[in-house]
């Protein structure tokens, strides 16, 4: 199964696909641990992102073949991202599951994004200027998929997402 958790930046998105991680077995990607790598090795930002995402698909794609659960942590703003999951998912015989994550306390978003940590060396954050752009080009998706506003205590989003990752059903 591939696992797409999607938001903005600073929604909550990578707390809560380690959160996952922590709590079953899955194999972890982060978009945002991909570029960092790209960036100090000279790929420059603008060319990144769809960079990390085609890494993040041809990685995947072992695992799932070998029947492994793959938790995808990335933006995913655009139909184009969106496909390429589910693309992916489809090419291995895999079910995909989406989690897009949101913040809906627009408040709160803004304090996360500019007081957040980086634990990611060499990656730089977006400044809440950025996340705004982002937010303006965010295309609102209309696919099937569990949403879950990060506001909610952690421990009951792991809980609803690891129920919605383990249902039969698509």
């Amino acid at each position: 199964m591939l696992v797409q958790v999607c938001g903005l930046p600073g929604a909550g998105k990578s707390t809560l696909a380690a959160a996952i991680a922590d709590a079953m077995p899955v194999v972890s990607l982060r978009a945002d641990a991909i570029e960092a790598a790209m960036w100090k090795y000279g790929i420059p930002a603008e060319q990144s992102g769809i960079a990390a995402y085609s890494v993040m698909h041809a990685v995947a794609g072992p695992h799932l073949r070998r029947g492994q659960i793959v938790v995808a942590d990335a933006v995913s703003s655009a139909e184009p991202a969106r496909a390429g999951w589910a693309a992916t998912a489809a090419a291995f015989g895999s079910q995909l599951r989406v989690i897009e994550v949101v913040c809906l306390d627009p408040g709160e978003h803004r304090r996360r994004v500019e007081r957040r940590d980086n634990d990611l060396p060499g990656f730089t954050l977006p400044t809440w200027g950025q996340v705004e752009q982002v937010i303006r080009e965010y295309e609102p998706r209309s696919d099937g998929r569990l949403t879950i506003d990060s506001t909610r205590p952690l421990a009951e989003s792991v809980a609803e997402a690891l129920a919605y990752i383990r249902t039969d059903a698509p």
